[in-house]
């Protein structure tokens, strides 16, 4: 589901990333580094549909706290450099999905 997840922001980050922003009250920008981050999202996006796919539990393991980190890494965006505080909902999706994944890897190692 993560996986699926970051191909929908990756695509709309690298096709329409104004949309995003103005969702978020952050000026358009006709910069192409937004696009470039969309690229790179659309192909971590890739990354985690085949790790599920091909159940390959130990990278999605190491991918939980990769993940749990963010929120605090958005935090700190949000509180040191003036970020959009609307970085948080992106960094709370992350948190939820990673224990939503870690939970899902503990179910699976109990069986």
């Amino acid at each position: 589901m993560f996986g699926i997840y970051l191909c929908g922001l990756g695509l709309l980050l690298l096709l329409g990333p104004n949309l995003l922003l103005q969702v978020f009250g952050v000026p358009p920008t006709h910069e192409v580094w937004i696009r470039i981050n969309g690229m790179f999202v659309l192909c971590l996006s890739f990354y985690y549909m085949q790790a599920a796919r091909n159940e390959l539990t130990i990278f999605i393991r190491w991918t939980v706290w990769a993940r749990i980190t963010v929120i605090f890494y958005f935090a700190a965006f949000v509180l040191l450099i003036s970020a959009p505080k609307a970085l948080l909902l992106f960094g709370l999706i992350d948190l939820l999905a990673a224990i939503w994944t870690w939970l899902a890897l503990k179910k699976d190692a109990a069986r």
